[in-house]
C-alpha cells in the first residue's frame, strides 16, 4: 500500500475549494458533522458471499447504479449529507469480514460519530489490589476471609483462632490490557483499508485524503 502517490485525483472539480484530511478526521467529519448514515446492505445471494464481506468493488458499485446515492443522505434532519461524506459511509460499510465486516464498520461510525480513538489502556499496569472493599461511615476496608484455625495460649488458656487473609486480584489484568490493544490495532488496520479504498476508487470530489494515520501501536516507546 503506497499512500505517498497522489490522493483523490478527482477532488476539485465542482470548483468548490479542497479540504485536506487524514482518514481519521475524514470519518469524524462524515458521521460527526455531515451526519452520514451508515447503511450495510444485505449480500445480493447470500449463498455465494460465504461471509467473504462486499468489497470495495460493491461499494462503488452500488453507488455508480444509484446514480450517486448509495448511503441515506436522505435520512439527515434539515438538510443535505455532502456527496464525498456518502461516499465514506459507503467505503466503511464495505469493510471485509477479513477485518471485521460488520461488526467493525460500526464501531468505525461510532467511534468517528463520538469523536473518539478507542481505548487501548494508556499507563495501564497490572496491579495487586483487594479483590473485595467493604464500605462503611469510617471509610474503605479490605475484605477478609476465614482460612484455618490456630491454637494460641491467651492470657494462660489455650483458645482456637480464626486465621484471616485478604483474597487479592490484578487489575486491570494482562489479558485485559492486551484486549484493548488488540482492538485498537484491529480497528486501525480497518483505517488502512478504508484510506486505500477512498483513495483507489478516485471518487472523492471535495476532500483530499492525506496519507497521515493514528500510531499503529501507541503503547510502544519510540
Amino acid at each position: 500500500m503506497n499512500h505517498d502517490r497522489k490522493l483523490n485525483a478527482n477532488a476539485g472539480r465542482t470548483g468548490r475549494p479542497r479540504r485536506t484530511m487524514s482518514v481519521q478526521q475524514a470519518l469524524e467529519w462524515a458521521f460527526r458533522v455531515e451526519h452520514a448514515q451508515l447503511e450495510l446492505p444485505m449480500p445480493p445471494d447470500p449463498e455465494r458471499v460465504h461471509g467473504f464481506g462486499f468489497g470495495l468493488e460493491y461499494v462503488l458499485l452500488q453507488r455508480a447504479t444509484l446514480g450517486c446515492k448509495v448511503d441515506g443522505g436522505q435520512h439527515k434532519i434539515g438538510g443535505y449529507t455532502h456527496e464525498d461524506a456518502e461516499v465514506i459511509a459507503a467505503t466503511v460499510a464495505g469493510l471485509p469480514d477479513s477485518l471485521g465486516g460488520k461488526r467493525m464498520a460500526i464501531r468505525v461510525a461510532e467511534l468517528a460519530r463520538a469523536g473518539l480513538t478507542p481505548d487501548w489502556m494508556p499507563g495501564a499496569v497490572p496491579r495487586c489490589v483487594p479483590a473485595d472493599i467493604k464500605r462503611n461511615r469510617h471509610g474503605d476496608r479490605a475484605v477478609s476471609v476465614v482460612v484455618g484455625t490456630e491454637r494460641v495460649l491467651i492470657k494462660g488458656k489455650w483458645r482456637s483462632v480464626e486465621v484471616r487473609a485478604c483474597p487479592v486480584t490484578f487489575r486491570p489484568d494482562a489479558r485485559q490490557i492486551e484486549a484493548a490493544r488488540r482492538a485498537y490495532q484491529e480497528w486501525w488496520h480497518a483505517l488502512v483499508w478504508i484510506l486505500d479504498g477512498l483513495v483507489g476508487g478516485g471518487m472523492l470530489i471535495e476532500v483530499v485524503l492525506s496519507s497521515g494515520l493514528p500510531k499503529a501501536a501507541p503503547w510502544v516507546p519510540r
